[in-house]
């Protein structure tokens, strides 16, 4: 996998727009009319472009293997699509397409067809699509592509902050300047599918019907840690990292018979995939409640296998390092995720937002008002400070394995307070892949 960030970003707006142009397709053709079904003012999904870029990073060591690649590829943008529609519904309190009406469906977010779909695209665009655009890119004047690909990288940014904006309702308090943006922007777009379509858009309400019905969901009463804001998901992040590294090194120590450091950060006993994973968790689903155990089995298991493999990627490709291998393991994907884990993941979800979540969530919004709030600031900016100082320590851990001598000052602290005797401390389990 040798792409550079400018290859990275052109592929990004390329599949989006394609996807753009596949969704906008099939609506139109089902309609009878243009619809313009983007998310966005612009002629993109972004959804396509986020999955198709992740896949080319997460999945080109499965290139090998057409039939792990193809489940990868499946499981990994079907959550994705997922996501994004639950995220949508918690911003906007509307469901902005439904899927109910189709067989082996879930959640009416997701069903198995398009899935299959997903699966079929992403090993396309792997083995074919990435090689073809990015021939194309590089037979671009490379200053004539740099500045095709910040341009739309702008383009695309203001779009997001005013379309953020339309789904709050806060566009008037939008410069007049970015405002004219959206309204130039909104009738190219409108031009283009002309120009394909040959018919007129309306755009989000006519490409998603059910955006028009008010979900019955409405955030709860204001206050300090109230509903599923800031405060409590924060609280229930710090909570959790506390707890799942506690967690962790139990298991290790029954299960490995030695007591070893689990830990995310090089300061507390914290980790942040379980912080990040409960807080997520709980976002997308504390109002799922009073469904069915097994809706929320399936939703930790698949949603937690795709965080994971996404977190052992991540880790990869920042760090140069991996701190888990599950290659041992039968029913792995890649050594990064393996049947076994994701089904915990299932069995989690379950259990915290049926039981342990009510119970902490209640604790939490014990704590006064004033004092909480203090308190929450003084955490974030802890953990904040924590985890910068971490990923520096981290990656001069990486730099001194490739026999790179300190540079700039901050290497030479890290060298002198994160040697590699604390760090392989601290990340025993820590290797490079």
């Amino acid at each position: 996998m040798n792409y550079s960030g400018y290859e990275l970003l052109w592929l990004f707006f390329v599949y989006s727009f394609l996807g753009w142009l596949i969704e906008t397709a099939v609506a139109s053709g089902k309609h009878r009319k243009f619809i313009n079904r983007g998310v966005f003012t612009g002629p993109v999904c972004f959804v396509y472009g986020f999955s198709a870029v992740f896949m080319t990073l997460a999945f080109w060591e499965l290139k090998d293997n057409p039939l792990f690649l193809f489940l990868g590829c499946m499981i990994v943008a079907t959550v994705v699509e997922w996501f994004t529609g639950k995220a949508l519904e918690r911003m906007n309190h509307r469901k902005w397409w439904d899927y109910s009406g189709k067989r082996w469906n879930f959640d009416g977010y997701i069903c198995l067809p398009y899935s299959l779909l997903w699966g079929i695209l992403g090993v396309f665009c792997i083995y074919y699509g990435n090689e073809f655009f990015t021939i194309l890119y590089k037979l671009l004047p490379k200053l004539i592509a740099g500045i095709l690909v910040w341009t739309a990288l702008g383009i695309g940014i203001l779009d997001a902050v005013v379309s953020y904006a339309a789904f709050f309702h806060n566009q008037k308090k939008m410069p007049d300047k970015v405002q004219d943006f959206d309204r130039e922007l909104r009738r190219w777009t409108r031009r283009l599918g002309e120009w394909i379509f040959d018919h007129m858009e309306i755009r989000i309400e006519k490409a998603y019907p059910a955006v028009g019905q008010e979900n019955s969901c409405e955030e709860e009463e204001e206050g300090f840690a109230d509903g599923c804001g800031f405060y409590k998901l924060f609280w229930l992040f710090f909570i959790s990292a506390f707890l799942g590294d506690l967690v962790e090194t139990v298991f290790c120590r029954y299960s490995m018979g030695r007591w070893m450091s689990r830990s995310s950060l090089v300061w507390g006993p914290f980790s942040i995939v379980w912080g990040l994973a409960i807080a997520g968790a709980t976002a997308l689903l504390y109002r799922d409640q009073q469904r069915p155990d097994r809706h929320l089995f399936l939703a930790g298991t698949f949603l937690g296998g795709a965080y994971e493999y996404i977190c052992s990627v991540f880790t990869q490709l920042v760090f140069g390092k991996i701190f888990w291998d599950y290659s041992k393991l039968p029913f792995n994907l890649g050594g990064r995720i393996n049947l076994l884990f994701c089904f915990f993941w299932g069995i989690a979800a379950v259990v915290w937002i049926k039981f342990f979540y009510p119970k902490i969530s209640a604790v939490i919004g014990k704590i006064p008002p004033t004092i909480g709030k203090i308190l929450t600031w003084i955490l974030v900016v802890f953990m904040a400070v924590n985890m910068v100082v971490s990923a520096m320590a981290l990656v001069r851990y990486n730099s001194r394995e490739d026999g790179k001598q300190a540079k700039y000052k901050w290497e030479k602290v890290m060298d002198e307070n994160f040697g590699n005797a604390r760090m392989e401390r601290i990340y025993p389990s820590a290797k490079k892949r």
